[in-house]
């Protein structure tokens, strides 16, 4: 299911012991366009630090409370790492707050997380993935600072999803509007929609556009380019943000544009 980020900025955190805190902002790798991280303001619990809690973390959501589970405690989050969330979250960065979680890195496989389309799919004991191979621990620790090093000076591409919002948008043949938000698959954590209002072009309409219709994004100037003219938008099936959208629209959409839906390439 599909949710907005609006809906995720919403929702508290429970780790196994108690609440963390609330979602503030999403992070997500502007080359594969999935979020990897929570931004959570802990509140007068940790003096409102802001902390890092990656999707790999989180159960089975609770939407009716708004409530996101962790498998971490309390004092996990309050001794992990810190992270500036005011400046960008270097390799370094990911490499040591993903050692100090345990989780492995989610960059280098063919999937959206590794090797696989699902954030818990890198834990070890996932059903289906099979039993990990025997490392002594030295040997693991070694082949742990050695990956590190390899992807010290990585550019990891985070973006934050609040930046986002507010950026224009612009087809092959001029201006259509500017972002509104974004609609985030649940299991995935992929970004499947860029949601698209176009009030300052077509009066009170809003129409979503996927990542991968995208030509071109400057972030120093806050535009996007889709490889899209201005009539096929107009002509898109509208957007309502009250009613939740099902499959059947999905590929409403995808077919006006001619093309395959993301579902039928396993993504």
């Amino acid at each position: 299911m599909l949710r907005s980020m609006n809906e995720l900025e919403d929702c508290a955190i429970r780790a196994t012991d108690g609440i963390i805190g609330q979602v503030k902002d999403l992070y997500f790798d502007d080359k594969a366009w999935v979020i990897r991280y929570l931004v959570v303001d802990t509140g007068t619990w940790l003096s409102s630090r802001k902390v890092l809690i990656s999707p790999i973390a989180i159960g089975h959501p609770n939407w009716t409370e708004n409530v996101l589970p962790v498998a971490i405690t309390k004092e996990q989050v309050k001794n992990s790492p810190d992270v500036d969330t005011e400046k960008s979250v270097t390799r370094q960065h990911e490499t040591t707050y993903l050692g100090y979680y345990g989780y492995p890195y989610y960059w280098g496989g063919a999937g959206l997380w590794g090797g696989g389309m699902y954030p818990s799919m890198l834990m070890t004991g996932y059903a289906g993935v099979g039993a990990p191979p025997i490392v002594r621990p030295e040997v693991e620790e070694a082949n742990a600072r050695a990956e590190a090093a390899r992807h010290r000076d990585d550019d990891p591409h985070l973006r934050s999803s609040k930046a986002v919002k507010g950026y224009h948008i612009r087809a092959s043949d001029g201006d259509i509007g500017h972002v509104q938000g974004l609609l985030v698959d649940e299991e995935t954590w992929a970004i499947r929609y860029i949601i698209v209002d176009t009030s300052n072009w077509w009066l009170g309409h809003q129409v979503l556009i996927a990542p991968q219709w995208i030509q071109d994004v400057s972030w120093p100037d806050a535009k996007v380019s889709v490889n899209l003219t201005r009539q096929a938008v107009k002509d898109a099936p509208p957007y309502d943000p009250a009613a939740q959208l099902d499959r059947k629209q999905e590929s409403r959409i995808y077919k006006h544009y001619g093309r395959p839906g993301y579902w039928e390439n396993g993504e």
